[in-house]
């Protein structure tokens, strides 16, 4: 019986039974989970990051922020940013959905601001601006004088440097219109140091921006850091690369940003360009934050946009990435030694991200160490080569599991197990495990239909086939193929296409799989 189909009252009685029935849907409904908390390394002097869980409704879902009890602001996304806080000071932080005002549906954070950052500004120390000069020596002098809560400040215009080391407490606030700039000179980035590519330890000559030293022993060597301020870091790009690779070979190549067993770190509003490999890579590290930053880097050989590596605690958010490689490649080693490091990558959190260009929102293909608890949603991806692609092959060892898709607009969802590059070196001493996938409310009508929208592959190993996959909710375009090999108990509900017309499914070696 619905609230429409009860008998009408009147007087005292409709009352009665007004307030009775709102107190059942109240009782009935569960209290939001929101999950509310500060994103690692955003609390600042005047500002602070804000995620939480997002919630579901018969309708839109709209937040509203309360700062001290006050409405700052409403978003629709699960991220919000407070800016012009005082330093120092405490605040009391509530969420809430737009249309209840209930105190059960708020959710609350306390925190307290930074105390007012000292800043440090690289003129003082002799940086100019001009591309004809190397300013390496002068911004690392204002880094090593900046004391702990400090800000090293990069102001407006292009300041050319090599290798950059960065400490804990610190920012490095590079201003809208000011450019830090890469040096096209190998010799910039030496001595190499212990660094990790394509899963494997080696040695490589530094980023331009580095922080933290390799180890395993789950130690963190830099906290608390921040690099921010509006403006963009541009590495040495091709150039740079061509010679990396003549002196030492292609693994060799620094990144533009390396952070090594680092904590509470982020990179937010900035553009960042032209890498000599890859854009953003961190390894070994844990509560890292990436927002509102804008990824480019057309036509760079393993030009990849942000890989998590053996690293735990990812929020990666309101990201723009146009990409000549991965936009995001989660990573964690690679074959026997990746297997043995057995350092996963988990709780990567991926929302409200715009995938313009590349090959693709990828887990794998180093995955040796294992990968899980991935969250992807609220995202938006163009024409990239594979859409979203969980690979590997049966070399790696190691696990993804736990990978949840939903809310997404995508052309493609692939699953491979045998990717057709990287894969030197000896094997690990298993399988790989893919387990335990969540596809929902997911738009791929733009695909072109002419090859699998959805293509998912197992291993052929009888005991690793890939296991336990859903997807539920899925706008298809007409002529829609789904191709699924070596898997068993795989679910197929409510896939949708114009007029209704039910995808081509192509199974094989499979059990267990409902269409």
């Amino acid at each position: 019986m619905t609230i429409s189909s009860f008998p009408k009252p009147v007087g005292r009685g409709r009352w009665l039974l007004f307030f009775m029935l709102w107190a059942l849907r109240l009782a009935a409904a569960p209290a939001p989970s929101y999950h509310l908390l500060l994103a690692p390394g955003t609390l600042a002097d005047n500002s602070a990051t804000l995620l939480w869980d997002k919630q579901y409704a018969d309708h839109p879902v709209v937040y509203e922020v309360l700062l001290n009890g006050k409405v700052v602001g409403s978003t629709s996304k699960t991220n919000y940013t407070l800016t012009h806080l005082t330093p120092a000071t405490q605040y009391a932080i509530q969420l809430r959905r737009q249309s209840e005002k209930g105190a059960a549906e708020t959710a609350t954070l306390r925190f307290k601001t930074a105390a007012k950052s000292k800043v440090y500004n690289i003129l003082d120390y002799g940086a100019k601006r001009d591309t004809a000069r190397t300013n390496t020596k002068a911004i690392q002098a204002a880094i090593d004088a900046c004391a702990a809560g400090g800000t090293v400040y990069i102001p407006q215009g292009t300041f050319v440097s090599g290798a950059l080391f960065l400490k804990s407490d610190m920012t490095l606030t590079i201003e809208k219109g000011g450019v830090l700039k890469g040096s096209t000179e190998v010799a910039d980035y030496e001595p190499m140091i212990l660094n990790r590519f394509e899963g494997w330890e080696l040695k490589t000559y530094a980023s331009l921006l580095n922080a933290g030293t390799l180890n395993r022993d789950g130690s963190y060597k830099v906290k608390n850091l921040r690099i921010t301020g509006g403006g963009t870091i541009s590495g040495g790009g091709k150039l740079l690369a061509t010679a990396m690779i003549k002196a030492n070979g292609l693994r060799s190549r620094g990144r533009l940003i390396c952070l090594l067993n680092c904590q509470n770190v982020s990179l937010d509003n900035l553009t960042v360009t032209e890498p000599p490999s890859w854009t953003i890579h961190y390894i070994y590290s844990d509560n890292i934050t990436c927002h509102d930053v804008t990824i480019i880097t057309n036509g760079i050989h393993n030009g990849d946009g942000i890989d998590p590596d053996s690293s735990t605690n990812s929020y990666l958010f309101n990201c723009t990435f146009d990409t000549g490689d991965d936009c995001i490649a989660i990573k964690s080693g690679k074959n026997p030694e990746g297997f043995f490091v057995a350092k996963p990558t988990k709780n990567v959190r991926i929302t409200d991200c715009a995938f313009t260009r590349g090959h693709g929102i990828s887990i794998g293909s180093e995955m040796s160490g294992g990968v899980s608890d991935v969250l992807v949603q609220d995202c938006q991806a163009g024409a990239l080569l594979h859409g979203l692609q969980i690979k590997g092959t049966k070399d790696r060892g190691g696990y993804v599991r736990n990978v949840t898709v939903r809310e997404c607009q995508l052309l493609q969802i692939t699953i491979f197990s045998a990717v057709n590059y990287n894969n030197d070196g000896a094997p690990a001493p298993e399988v790989p495990t893919f387990e335990h996938f969540v596809f929902e409310n997911i738009d791929l009508s733009q695909a072109s239909g002419k090859e699998a929208v959805i293509d998912i592959n197992g291993f052929q190993d009888p005991a690793h086939r890939l296991r336990d996959v859903t997807f539920r909710n899925i706008t298809l375009p007409a002529n829609a193929k789904v191709t699924v090999n070596d898997a068993e108990r795989v679910t197929f509900t409510n896939l949708q296409s114009p007029a209704d017309a039910k995808p081509v499914y192509s199974v094989a070696n499979s059990t267990n799989i409902s269409y």
